[in-house]
């Protein structure tokens, strides 16, 4: 299956790079089962394009994928997830603990209480499309 580039999301304004959110995403993904062994990953030009950023920040985030064992290079074609056996998929609520740690960061900045934080958090869940 070819993965479309428009299932990929980047926060243009994070202050986490680009690559670094492309790599979180992917490795999200295969823990998730939305991404399977053998799926083609789109072009870098074209993934490029249709987030809007510099080819070399997705060739960037494809080369990590690689290093890491997640994509496969092949020759003259798109990139595949690579076979689960050579990559090691962390479990989702450790792929979840940075993000977390960033919001906790930002409630006690905002000095919001510990219970209004976790309302908060359950209420985002549960909203419309929270599951994309």
């Amino acid at each position: 299956m070819k993965i479309a580039p428009d299932t990929f999301n980047v926060a243009v304004g994070s202050a986490e790079p680009i690559y670094r959110q492309l790599f979180d995403g992917v490795r999200r993904r295969i823990s998730a089962g939305q991404f399977r062994t053998g799926d083609e990953m789109p072009s870098v030009r074209e993934l490029a394009q249709v987030l809007a950023v510099n080819p070399m920040t997705v060739s960037k985030a494809f080369s990590m994928l690689e290093t890491a064992g997640i994509l496969q290079r092949r020759r003259g074609l798109t990139m595949v997830i690579a076979p689960a056996r050579t990559h090691r998929v962390e479990d989702a609520a450790v792929l979840l603990r940075p993000s977390l740690r960033r919001a906790a960061r930002e409630a006690r900045e905002l000095g919001l209480a510990r219970e209004q934080a976790l309302q908060l958090f359950n209420d985002v869940l549960d909203e419309p499309g929270s599951e994309t």
